[in-house]
């Protein structure tokens, strides 16, 4: 007998394969971006500081193929919507993550003087910030019927991220680029956890 829900369970589980992607991407990126950009270093200097120069290739690859993986997250969640605005607001909220991934991997200007351009990256981090923190805030409800431990990741995520990210903001030079990875790492585990949902759902 044809199974009629198999084309559902195919495409969640390609967003949250192309989610598992992006991330490995990122992470790849990140790191051999920072052994061959000549003088990097992974503590003081931030990721944004790969993203632009002779290099900047590699970690705009990174940030564009984690950006594709974080929007078929929200092809996915679009679909498994449960209703309630919350939940559509989570799922707007990481479609414009993944727009801001883009922008700041295609921005290249980091408000280090280096551009006469209006020095947007600042501003992008702070939306992104946000997005990180109130994305996982509108979801959480509709992910308490998942029946796993969803909801707590994202509630937990939540508080971690409203804890520790603003302190990247006032960070001293010499460390923030290691906190910044931290906090990397940090909405990485989150984003990856929430694609394992997807794929459960897929049965």
């Amino acid at each position: 007998m044809h199974d009629r829900l198999a084309p559902a369970r195919g495409f969640l589980r390609f967003c949250a394969s192309a989610c598992w992607l992006g991330i490995v991407l990122l992470i790849a990126g990140n790191i051999v971006g920072s052994i061959v950009v000549p003088g990097h270093d992974a503590i003081s200097d931030t990721v944004s500081n790969l993203a632009a120069g002779q290099y900047e290739y590699i970690q705009d690859i990174a940030f564009y193929g984690f950006a594709v993986g974080v929007a078929c997250l929200a092809l996915a969640l679009a679909y498994e919507h449960p209703g309630g605005w919350q939940w559509s607001y989570g799922v707007v909220a990481i479609l414009v993550l993944a727009l801001l991934i883009v922008l700041i991997g295609a921005r290249n200007e980091y408000g280090d003087g280096d551009n006469a351009g209006f020095e947007s990256h600042i501003y992008l981090v702070y939306a992104l910030t946000f997005i990180f923190l109130t994305a996982p805030l509108g979801l959480r409800n509709g992910l308490s019927f998942w029946h796993d431990s969803q909801s707590h990741a994202a509630m937990i995520f939540a508080v971690l991220w409203l804890v520790l990210a603003p302190v990247f903001f006032v960070m001293p030079t010499a460390y923030d680029g290691l906190y910044e990875r931290g906090l990397g790492v940090l909405a990485s585990i989150w984003l990856g956890y929430l694609a394992l949902g997807i794929w459960r759902r897929a049965g």
